[in-house]
C-alpha cells in the first residue's frame, strides 16, 4: 500500500473524460471498455519514480525484486522476444524495442466500474490531494481528431506470401513439427504524422474491448486494443482464458451475442476446424498453469463459450486453478510465456517454425501487458490487436495473425488475419 490514499464517487458518465485526460497528460492506463463482464477496472500509473528495463541479463530474481518490493503495483509489459529468449529460441532479427519495460509510480488511480469510486493514491499527500481535485473537477474533453487517410500500408507478408506462409505451415503439420501455429503479418506507415494517444482515444471511442492499455517506452507508445486475458492471479487464484476460433459477422456492426444469428453462432460452435484450435490451446494451457497450481486445481470451465468484439465471434475457455504456496505470480508469468494461443503446439517446435517463416520481428505484439498488485495478485493480457508508434521519427507497426491447424486453407486464414486488422485499419483510414 502506498502511504495516502483519498477515495471519492465518481461519475460513470464521466469516463471518457478521465480517461481522456489521463492518456493526454502521460500516464500508463489499463481499462475496459463498458459491456464486457467481469472487466471494470481501471488502472493508471503517473509520474514513474522506478523503471527495470529489462535485457537479457535480467534474471527471474532480479524481476520479482523489482515488482514486489517498494509501494504500489507495478505495469508494464514483456515482449514476445522475451518470450523466445525464456523458450532458449535465437533469433537472426533486429529487435527495436526492449524485451520488457516495468515501472513503479508516486501517483496511482484506481477506478472501478462496479462501484463507481475512485482511489487515488502516492508517496506525497499533497500530490495526492491535487489529482482528487483535478480529477473531480475535469472538463469536458474533445472528441477524439478525425484521422486523415493514411494510405495502405507496407506489410511484411502480402497476401501471397501470406498464404504460401500458411500452406509451408501445413507441410510442417503433415510432417510432425507442430500441430497447431499461430503465423503473423506486420503492418507498417513511414513518418505518419498523428499523436499516438489521439489514435488510442480514437480506437477506443470506436471499438470496444476488455483489456486496452496505453503505454510509455521511451521513445514507443504501445497501444494495446486487446481482447485476450493470458492470466490473472487474485489472493491466489489462477485464470486464463485463451481465445482460439473466430468468425465475421456479416452485415451491420453487432456488440453482444443476443444480437447475432443463431446460425452464426452455431457455426462457429460446432466447427470441427475452429474446436480443434480452441481444444489444443486450452489443453496447452492446462499444462503451462500445472506447473505452478496445486495439484488437482486445474480444471476447465465455459469451454467452447462466444463473445463480440471488432464484430467477430470469438469463441473461449476458462482454465483455472490454485496457485501453489511456494509459489508467486512472476513464477506462474514467466513459465507460462508466451501464451500458447499465440504461438501454437508444441509451443517450443511452434516458435522456432514461427522465427522461419515470419520475416519480421513480433516485439511487443503476442507478447503482454501486465499489473503485478504482489505475490498473488496480478493482471496480464494477450498483447494482440496492438500497434507501437515511435514518436521520433513516426512510424507506426501493427501486426495480425490467424491459427493454423491442418484443416486450415489458406485463403481462409489470410481473410481472417484481415478481418483482425480491420479495427486499426478502419481507424486510421478515418
Amino acid at each position: 500500500m502506498m502511504p495516502f490514499e483519498e477515495s471519492f464517487a465518481f461519475d460513470p458518465e464521466r469516463f471518457p473524460d478521465l480517461k481522456s485526460w489521463l492518456v493526454r497528460n502521460g500516464a500508463d492506463v489499463f481499462f475496459s471498455s463498458p459491456g464486457f463482464s467481469g472487466e471494470t477496472r481501471c488502472f493508471a500509473g503517473l509520474d514513474p519514480i522506478k523503471e527495470l528495463v529489462v535485457d537479457e541479463s535480467t534474471s527471474r530474481e532480479q524481476l520479482k525484486e523489482f515488482a514486489f518490493s517498494g509501494f504500489g503495483p507495478c505495469f508494464g509489459y514483456m515482449s514476445y522476444t522475451y518470450g523466445m529468449m525464456l523458450r532458449g529460441i535465437r533469433t537472426d532479427k533486429k529487435s527495436f524495442f526492449p524485451l520488457g519495460h516495468l515501472k513503479k509510480y508516486a501517483l496511482l488511480l484506481r477506478y472501478d466500474a462496479s462501484t463507481d469510486v475512485v482511489r487515488i493514491s502516492g508517496l506525497d499527500a499533497g500530490q495526492v490531494s491535487l489529482l482528487v481535485k483535478i480529477v473531480s473537477e475535469l472538463p469536458l474533453q474533445p472528441k477524439p481528431i478525425p484521422f486523415p487517410d493514411l494510405g495502405q500500408p507496407q506489410v511484411s507478408m502480402n497476401k501471397f506470401a501470406y498464404e504460401a506462409g500458411v500452406s509451408e505451415t501445413l507441410e510442417r503439420i503433415r510432417q510432425g513439427w507442430t500441430y497447431q501455429l499461430n503465423l503473423s503479418t506486420r503492418m507498417y506507415w513511414p513518418c505518419m504524422p498523428l499523436d499516438p494517444s489521439e489514435i488510442f482515444l480514437g480506437l477506443h471511442t470506436a471499438f470496444g474491448a476488455p483489456f486496452y492499455a496505453y503505454v510509455s517506452s521511451g521513445r514507443y507508445r504501445i497501444l494495446s486494443t486487446s481482447p485476450e486475458l493470458f492470466l490473472r492471479v487474485r489472493e491466489g487464484e489462477v485464470l486464463s482464458r485463451p481465445i482460439k476460433g473466430t468468425l465475421a459477422v456479416p452485415g451491420d456492426p453487432v456488440t453482444s451475442v443476443a444480437e447475432v444469428d443463431e446460425k452464426l453462432l452455431y457455426e462457429l460452435t460446432e466447427s470441427d476446424k475452429e474446436c480443434a484450435e480452441l481444444s489444443m490451446i486450452v489443453d496447452l494451457m492446462r499444462n503451462d498453469i500445472s506447473i505452478n497450481c496445486a495439484y488437482g486445481s486445474v480444471r476447465v470451465e465455459n469451454h467452447k463459450s462466444v463473445f463480440v468484439v471488432d464484430n467477430l465471434l470469438q469463441m473461449y475457455a476458462d482454465v483455472r486453478g490454485m496457485l501453489r504456496q511456494d509459489r508467486d505470480c512472476l513464477d506462474l508469468f514467466l513459465d507460462a510465456f508466451p501464451g500458447g494461443s499465440i504461438t501454437g503446439c508444441p509451443k517450443k517446435s511452434s516458435m522456432r517454425i514461427i522465427d522461419e517463416l515470419e520475416p519480421h520481428s513480433r516485439e511487443v505484439f503476442c507478447g503482454s501487458m501486465l499489473i503485478i498488485e504482489n505475490e498473488r495478485c496480478m493482471d496480464s493480457s494477450i498483447a494482440i490487436r496492438t500497434a507501437v508508434a515511435d514518436t521520433v521519427c513516426g512510424d507506426l507497426y501493427y501486426w495480425a495473425g490467424s491459427g493454423i491447424v491442418i484443416d486450415s486453407q489458406p485463403d481462409r486464414e489470410y481473410r481472417e488475419t484481415m478481418s483482425k486488422a480491420g479495427k486499426f485499419l478502419g481507424v486510421a483510414a478515418k
